[in-house]
Parts: C-alpha cells; structure tokens; sequence
C-alpha cells in the first residue's frame, strides 16, 4: 500500500519526515508512535494486514529516520517528540485520534493524554507500562548507543538475530526488512543505525515516574499488547496495570520478547476488535 510522505517542518526549522496510509472513507485515524530509536516503517505490515477502513498517520522523531539531525541532543527528549507529535497532529488536521504506541511510543500516548487529552479516543500501549524491566532498560540503552557498523544487509541480519530478543519473525525476508528499517548504508560503505545514538545519553538518567502518566488513561478504552517473554514490561507491572484498571484488555502473545511486531494474527484480531469497539 502507498504511502502519502510528508515533509514538515517542526518548531524549530527541523524537518520531519511523516507518512500517511488510507484505506476507505476510514473511521478515527490511527495515530502510530514507534519505539524510542524505530521509525514510520514499523508500521508499513500491519497496514497492509489490518482490514477495515482507517487513516494511518506514523512519523519519524527528531533524530530518527529521515527526519533532521540536531546538534544539541536535548532536541531528541520525550518532551520535544511530544511537542513534535501535537504539531504534526495539528499539521494534519488530526483532532481525534486511537493512539498505537509502541515501547516509547506508548509513552508518549500518555505523555499526550495530560498534554492534550481531549485528542485521544483511545490508546493501544505495544509492550510498555509505567515500570521499565532494569533488564530490558539496559538492554534499550546499550543497542540505542552502539554504531556496529557492519559491511553487509546479511551481517546486519547476523547482528539483529543475535542480539535482539525473540521477535515473531518467521523468514528471511522478515529479518531483511527489520534490518533495513534498523541500519542502513552510508557513504563508508558501511551500515549504520537509523538514528543518532547521542540518543543513547538521554536514558542515562533512567524514565521519571510514570503512573501518574498512566492514570491520565483512566478516562479512555485501553488495549495492553505484551510479549510473554518481555524484559520490558514485566507480569508484575502488567498485574498492577490491571488492578488500576480492572477495564485493562490485554494481549500476550506467546514465545516473544520486546515486542510485537503488530501483524501476529493474535494482535490483529486483539487490534481488530478493539478498534472496531472505540470507533
């Protein structure tokens, strides 16, 4: 499926890089907000794989992708992604969006839900909650700031199925498309991260306390994706969320660490049926 591609400018002059899939008249637009260092392409399967009608917005953060570089890495925090995120919602004439956020994405739904909460309609957190696994932290901050520079597409595949968690990619062809949304080629020679790992010092500090962020959820339909073997988002967290919100759906998909890749039959009928409520 086609994307529409937008080049915006944000408040500072950076560019970013925005796509925009539609199928149909579509219903509430989805809002899609990837992982910390991940891209706009994450999202490309599910919206090929998700049936239904629906307007699909996904952007590239400051830093990330093929949006603009900036030389103070401040410009890379949650807060100026936030900022990002409003403006480009507001750029594009989103005034009521299902926020799908994966990992920091889905921070960045709550982030949304206590700057602008009257934008949501509702939100799907992919594999993330208001604790962050010490495991699973670490393990974001040492990938995020590392550059192993690799000479080939295969030995980025090497690299990805040897250091990444279990992820339900089942071909060739699934690692060679998460490898080209994860490095890409440089004018070395070499393969690269699709992003600034200067990103890396900014989780240094560790995440700010985030229930209070979570709770400014409890006016909205929630649907909690989880992989099972998640060093991210721990049962323990999940069982918390669940106490807070008795209303909490929840969808564990089996075998998998961090996280769903958002196009397991499980998750898109999870995702089917819940947007199918909301809308």
């Amino acid at each position: 499926m086609d994307a529409l591609i937008y080049e915006l400018r944000a408040w500072d002059g950076l560019p970013l890089h925005v796509k925009e899939r539609r199928r149909g008249a579509g219903r509430l637009p989805l809002l899609c907000l990837p992982g910390i260092v991940r891209t706009s392409g994450d999202f490309r399967m599910v919206a090929e794989q998700l049936p239904g009608d629906w307007r699909m917005v996904a952007l590239d953060y400051a830093g990330r992708g093929q949006s603009g570089r900036s030389r103070d890495i401040d410009r890379y925090a949650p807060t100026a992604c936030l900022r990002d995120v409003l403006d480009v919602c507001a750029a594009l004439h989103l005034r009521r969006v299902v926020a799908l956020g994966t990992s920091f994405g889905g921070l960045l739904a709550m982030g949304i839900a206590v700057a602008r909460p009257g934008l949501l309609r509702a939100v799907v957190l992919n594999d993330v909650g208001p604790e962050i696994g010490q495991e699973g932290g670490a393990f974001i901050r040492q990938f995020v700031g590392h550059d192993p520079a690799l000479p080939s597409r295969a030995a980025c595949v090497a690299h990805l199925r040897a250091v990444l968690p279990p992820l339900s990619l089942a071909s060739e062809e699934a690692w060679g498309l998460m490898a080209e949304l994860t490095y890409g080629p440089n004018s070395d020679g070499l393969w690269h991260p699709l992003w600034d790992t200067r990103i890396a010092r900014l989780l240094d500090a560790g995440p700010p306390e985030l229930w209070p962020l979570f709770r400014a959820l409890g006016h909205l339909p929630l649907l909690l994706l989880r992989g099972e073997l998640s060093t991210v988002l721990l049962p323990e967290t999940v069982a918390r969320m669940q106490a807070e919100r008795p209303d909490l759906q929840v969808a564990t998909v089996p075998g998998i660490g961090h996280g769903p890749t958002l196009t397991e039959p499980d998750v898109l009928r999870a995702l089917q049926a819940f947007l199918d409520r909301v809308a």
